[in-house]
């Protein structure tokens, strides 16, 4: 049975001994559904809203937890050079059920000098969109064991980020021997990848 988390809270994903090689990181959100005001002004003047793309990624950090030679995936950069950290694709839109992007963690692939995985998501050309999180809901982070596909734990975002524009969900660190999971939920006004990065070199 899956953990829920709540923002600030820490788990082992190794407690009890469990042999973890392979994880399923799955993250969600939904657009919240557009105002009939702005359907009848669409109408009216032809102008449609854009969708909101948000893009998740994974700051691979070192031992400080600094970030050095570009260890980052995302939509532009979908497997680490290690192949530890790979990343199925963009989701543009956000819409439907289920983990709207999915990233694979081999843990004992992870080289030595990564300490932590820090994982963020933010919005896409938000600036001249116009987006933020404010426009976003039920966003969450999820572990599985991809061995049997047991949901190890779940944090769901519950705090209100209107007007931030990157999340930083959640990090999984080595703790000498072991794996944990934090649940972070911090929200930033970064507005693409460069500055998330900048906060870690």
């Amino acid at each position: 049975m899956a953990i829920n988390l709540q923002k600030g809270q820490r788990i082992n994903l190794t407690k009890g001994g469990q042999t973890l090689s392979k994880l399923t990181v799955g993250l969600g959100w939904d657009p919240i559904s557009k105002s009939r005001k702005s359907g009848f002004l669409s109408s009216i003047f032809g102008v449609k809203q854009s969708e909101i793309d948000c893009d998740a990624s994974v700051l691979m950090l070192n031992e400080d937890y600094k970030l050095e030679n570009n260890n980052v995936v995302y939509f532009g950069n979908l497997r680490s050079r290690c192949e530890s950290v790979i990343h199925t694709g963009d989701n543009l839109t956000g819409e439907g059920n289920g983990d709207d992007e999915v990233i694979y963690v081999t843990l004992d692939k992870v080289p030595s000098n990564i300490h932590k995985l820090v994982f963020a998501v933010n919005i896409y050309d938000c600036i001249n969109r116009r987006q933020d999180f404010g426009m976003i809901k039920n966003a969450y982070i999820r572990v599985v064991n991809s061995s049997n596909n047991e949901e190890l734990v779940r944090y769901n975002l519950t705090d209100d980020y209107s007007g931030k524009t990157t999340v930083i969900v959640g990090e999984i660190y080595r703790n000498g021997s072991e794996w944990k999971f934090a649940a972070i939920g911090e929200g930033t006004n970064d507005t693409n990848l460069n500055l998330i990065s900048r906060r870690y070199r």
